[in-house]
């Protein structure tokens, strides 16, 4: 085997190739149009523009709808390190609602890991930069898992 089969790729190489390969398969963030602006080791922005067809009986945009895409940057920040990792819980505070034709931008970081349990925050802002949820989640990592192969 030459020195090649050996060398892994940088952490950001390493995000971006999880993401290509994560996103591929992801029919529920595509079908809501999201978009993902930005990934790196333990950090993933989200953005998503809210529809009519998101609306709940207020005419606001469902709070479900919020939770999913919060939920989606948690995926890419808790998967960019190549490990299969999986939500283990969230917990979510609604803070302000969402209306059609916002712009949603979920981001999500990386609070710690301890070995297979990580904990990230992810905050939820409109194009104004007013704050419309607030998600802490806690992931499980299963070991040996890769979403890549190198």
């Amino acid at each position: 085997m030459s020195e090649a089969h050996h060398h892994k790729p940088d952490p950001q190489t390493v995000a971006e190739m999880v993401r290509d390969k994560v996103w591929a398969n992801d029919a529920v963030s595509q079908g809501l149009g999201m978009q993902i602006e930005v990934i790196g080791p333990g950090y993933a922005r989200v953005t998503m523009t809210v529809r009519p067809d998101m609306v709940n009986g207020f005419g606001l945009c469902h709070g479900g709808v919020i939770t999913t895409l919060a939920d989606t940057a948690f995926a890419f920040a808790c998967n960019s390190h190549n490990e299969l990792t999986l939500a283990s819980g969230i917990f979510i505070e609604i803070l302000n609602p969402g209306n059609v034709g916002d712009r949603l931008v979920a981001e999500a970081r990386e609070v710690v890991i301890n070995g297979r349990l990580g904990l990230y925050d992810i905050s939820v802002l409109n194009q104004h930069g007013k704050q419309v949820a607030q998600m802490r989640g806690r992931s499980h990592t299963i070991k040996g898992k890769h979403i890549v192969e190198f």
